[in-house]
């Protein structure tokens, strides 16, 4: 019989499947063609409009709030201003248009036509039933947005719902284990399985010297050793952020169910591979250096 533990760590699993496909648009050079074509220019002025559209012409203060590991400094580098170069509805419908184009060019004609990925759509949708909107704020903007027709439309829509209710679950064990934004993206990074320090350093708007502060903070907290690798308490301390995340974020994969999150991860699987193999993503982006 599954336990309420094993469906939540199920439901991580299923996470770490879904959430890549849907974050491809971000990398794509379909979205930085349709967001230019809207006037805005360069990855980072594309990534913040296109990921915070659905919560309105918001400012750089609720967004990097929302955001959480960015710099609002970076952010206030794009919002509001991006707002009077193209509005919120023009943005979400440059990113669904590049999704379109960027998921018809990685998965190819047979699979985006295939019974699997209408299946995927469909249990994923499901999961997204079980998402909460309160003390969400990204997820519950996501959720206000219509569901595409196309399947594989939605199987992306709704991997973003589950991407952002995780990512909202998230926040929430980091501010209860106390881990403020770069010291949550140091510490993820030591693991190994976190992004890479440069990539962090280029795109979330730190520089090397907040950085090496932030490692300071979690040496003194005894999180972090001299060389910048996690301590046996760092080492558990993340193990417990994770398992908190996956208790607040249960909700979608109770409401699908072990048989079901268990052929949504394998569907997943199918959908993710081809994509991945396209070199969906920057080779540089994971990694600890």
């Amino acid at each position: 019989m599954t336990t309420e533990i094993s469906l939540a760590r199920m439901g991580r699993r299923c996470h770490h499947v879904l959430n890549p496909l849907h974050s491809t648009v971000y990398f794509s050079p379909d979205l930085a063609d349709e967001t230019a074509a809207l006037g805005i220019h360069g990855w980072e002025a594309a990534y913040v409009a296109t990921r915070a559209a659905p919560m309105g012409p918001a400012g750089p203060g609720r967004v990097a709030s929302a955001f959480y590991h960015f710099n609002q400094e970076l952010i206030a580098r794009h919002l509001p201003a991006v707002w009077s170069l193209a509005p919120p509805a023009a943005v979400l419908d440059a990113r669904l248009r590049a999704a379109d184009l960027t998921l018809r060019r990685l998965l190819g004609p047979e699979l985006i036509a295939s019974a699997e990925l209408a299946e995927a759509a469909r249990l994923a949708l499901r999961a997204a039933e079980g998402c909460a909107r309160p003390a969400r704020p990204l997820y519950a903007a996501y959720a206000d947005l219509p569901v595409p027709d196309e399947p594989h439309l939605a199987y992306w829509h709704a991997a973003g719902l589950l991407r952002e209710h995780r990512g909202d679950s998230h926040l929430a064990a980091l501010l209860a284990l106390e881990l403020d934004p770069l010291e949550a993206l140091v510490s993820h990074t030591a693991t190994g399985r976190g992004m890479a320090r440069r990539w962090v350093l280029a795109t979330r708007g730190w520089q090397p010297a907040d950085w090496e502060a932030a490692q300071e903070r979690l040496r003194k907290r005894g999180l972090l050793d001299e060389d910048g690798g996690l301590t046996r308490e760092g080492v558990r301390l993340r193990s417990e952020l994770e398992d908190l995340t996956d208790r607040i974020d249960r909700g979608p994969y109770e409401r699908l169910g072990a048989e079901g999150v268990e052929r949504l991860t394998e569907l997943g699987k199918v959908m993710l591979g081809p994509a991945v193999a396209a070199g969906a993503f920057p080779p540089e982006v994971m990694g600890g250096a």
